[in-house]
């Protein structure tokens, strides 16, 4: 059985930094990992993904200059380091994991993001 856990949301003022890590366990074989967002009345969204063949990431346009995601070698762990925060980056933020085979989707239980102005 996949579980993914997320920890290091927090609370920030608008300007600061925060790294978010997600680790995989039961011996998971993903082609890619994620990081989506969901702010209160709005739907969830996606925010940036890394792949695991050539590490190909891409970031959603609001994010984009900001916030770097990384993984470690066998894409069983990724972060998402998030500067020059806004406090429209409030959201409770998901790992997502696609499984290698199947493409199953797994999803971590969140980690809440608040940025005060």
């Amino acid at each position: 059985q996949v579980h993914l856990v997320e920890s290091g949301g927090g609370v920030v003022q608008a300007g600061g930094s925060l790294k978010l890590s997600c680790t995989a366990s039961g011996s998971p074989s993903f082609i890619s990992m994620g990081w989506y967002r969901q702010a209160p009345g709005k739907e969830r969204e996606w925010v940036a993904s890394i792949t695991h063949g050539g590490g190909n990431m891409r970031y959603a346009d609001s994010v984009k200059g900001r916030f770097t995601i990384s993984r470690n070698n066998v894409l069983t762990s990724i972060y998402l380091e998030m500067n020059s925060l806004k406090p429209e980056d409030t959201a409770v933020y998901y790992c997502k994991a696609t499984s290698a085979g199947w493409r199953t989707d797994f999803w971590g239980q969140g980690t809440q993001v608040t940025v005060s102005s």
